[in-house]
């Protein structure tokens, strides 16, 4: 069973004003493929504090996967891609590329993403939009390869491309 957190990035989620939908939507997701929700916060657009927020969660080690949702785009207070980068070990850009991707046969809009996949440790953290339908539609091209990334990072699987005997 694969234990996942959910961060969402919002000012008005953080102060109560906004309920978090896209949250919402990947709890239910996950949760019908058995994943199991260890950690769920909403914080502020503040780069400092998504950071420390995603270095606990990965460090901890009881997590396999955290996905962020919110806090992609363009605005002054999008820095999730920002503080994501400042803690990652390792960019895996095929993640984010699959999703913006399949989102550009929706919207054109989509170009406008700045979602980051990195690893942190063995701990995989994923950028998702802050729209409930953009997380659904992202989440939809993902989840197919998540459970072999995971199993990559924690060495679980044999060699690529290995001659076999």
């Amino acid at each position: 069973m694969l234990a996942a957190g959910i961060l969402t990035i919002s000012d008005k989620g953080a102060r109560g004003e906004r309920r978090d939908k896209s949250g919402e939507v990947i709890r239910e997701i996950l949760s019908s493929m058995g994943v199991h929700i260890a950690n769920y916060e909403i914080v502020p657009d503040e780069k400092d504090l998504i950071a420390e927020t995603l270095i606990e969660w990965a460090d901890e080690g009881n997590l396999d996967v955290l996905f962020t949702t919110g806090g992609t785009g363009l605005t002054p207070r999008d820095v999730t891609p920002e503080a994501t980068l400042s803690v990652v070990d390792r960019v895996v850009p095929g993640f984010a590329e699959a999703m913006r991707a399949e989102s550009l046969k929706k919207t054109p809009m989509a170009m406008l993403s700045r979602a980051v996949v990195g690893t942190r440790g063995r701990c995989l953290i994923v950028n998702l939009p802050g729209s409930p339908r953009a997380v659904r539609e992202c989440l939809d091209v993902i989840l197919p390869a998540l459970p072999h990334a995971v199993e990559t990072l924690k060495g679980q699987t044999g060699d690529c491309g290995a001659a076999q005997n």
